[in-house]
């Protein structure tokens, strides 16, 4: 499930947390999942207590900006797979401020900091994609 698909209605329209947080628990009813994306706001600790595995990507947010915008540029003028019908990407001021910096304060690093120490033993964290490359090697 990713959460961005469920986050936004046509044109970028957001839905409210009570119902990203009804679609989230119905998924989650699945003996399987996987699901992608933070929204802490929508049962982040119930997802992260029922998880199987956790991977945290941290990586650089220089990294992250010029990841964002190759994806801008891949599917400028449309919607990508795993964004909600109608959304066509975008890379705008609060996207640049997010990844750069709203995403990085304080407040996040301590709720990641939190999951590490809380969940250590299922909790993985990627800093890289040579990093990711290797993990991907190993869980096929």
């Amino acid at each position: 499930l990713h959460l961005d698909k469920i986050h936004f209605t046509s044109n970028w329209q957001e839905r409210t947390v009570d119902e990203m947080t009804d679609d989230i628990s119905t998924f989650m009813l699945q003996r399987d999942w996987i699901i992608e994306g933070n929204y802490s706001a929508c049962l982040y600790e119930e997802r992260m207590r029922e998880a199987d595995c956790i991977v945290y990507f941290n990586f650089n947010r220089v990294n992250c900006l010029y990841r964002a915008f190759r994806r801008y540029l891949t599917y400028r003028g449309k919607t990508r797979p795993s964004m909600a019908e109608d959304c066509n990407e975008k890379f705008d001021f609060a996207f640049v401020k997010w990844i750069l910096l709203d995403g990085r304060s304080k407040k996040y690093v301590e709720q990641y900091n939190v999951v590490v120490k809380n969940y250590s033993d299922k909790t993985i964290i990627l800093k890289n994609q040579r990093q990711l490359n290797h993990y991907m090697k190993q869980v096929k």
